[in-house]
């Protein structure tokens, strides 16, 4: 039971701001970023659930045997249209064509969640965002394509921002979908006995 008392330790394998500042709204300040470098062009033919839950354990391999001693979290979100895995939108290209596709329809926001402890158990979840956008019209996608805050997002959105106005409903996580479960999370870290400093 040697080092019980000595801080527990967090390892973020993520580059993104958004989870970083979601897990400190719920008290979990990591003490490393160290984002995994890996590969993650969907195979062929794969389906959305499977890539998701397969990135998000390859981020954790890659990051986990780098901080021994600590937890590490990796996490992968995917927006699902259908079968269809859709791109993180790098251009305002994308972006309008994500749009003009979740338009008026169902989309799935897939967040796949891989954890490891210090001790090397390692605990994987993934969790199903249902999301209804409203029809857009040519002007709202114009406008949203123009503002610039889809690019660098899974499907082309971001929903704690300007395309709150889109969602007509939504079943499951919201955190989910700005980038990690926080209920999920808390339960798989508390599973695995991991205490933050705010308890």
């Amino acid at each position: 039971m040697a080092g019980m008392d000595r801080p527990q330790e967090l390892v973020l394998a993520s580059a993104s701001p958004r989870r970083l500042d979601l897990l400190r709204q719920i008290g979990i300040a990591p003490a490393r970023v160290d984002p995994a470098e890996i590969d993650e062009t969907p195979e062929k033919g794969e389906l959305p659930a499977h890539y998701a839950k397969r990135i998000a354990a390859a981020k954790l391999g890659a990051v986990a045997p780098r901080h021994p001693g600590s937890f590490a979290l990796a996490a992968d979100t995917v927006v699902a249209c259908g079968r269809r895995i859709l791109p993180k939108a790098e251009d305002q290209n994308t972006v309008r064509r994500c749009l003009e596709l979740l338009s008026g329809r169902r989309h799935h926001v897939l967040g796949a969640i891989a954890i490891a402890a210090p001790d090397g158990r390692r605990i994987e979840r993934l969790v199903d965002t249902a999301v209804i956008f409203k029809r857009l019209t040519e002007a709202e996608i114009a406008a949203y394509v123009a503002g610039g805050e889809g690019q660098g997002k899974a499907g082309g959105y971001a929903v704690q921002g300007r395309a709150a106005v889109f969602v007509r409903a939504m079943s499951g996580s919201y955190s989910n979908v700005v980038g990690l479960s926080l209920y999920d999370i808390a339960a798989m870290l508390t599973g695995l006995g991991f205490k933050s400093d705010h308890g």
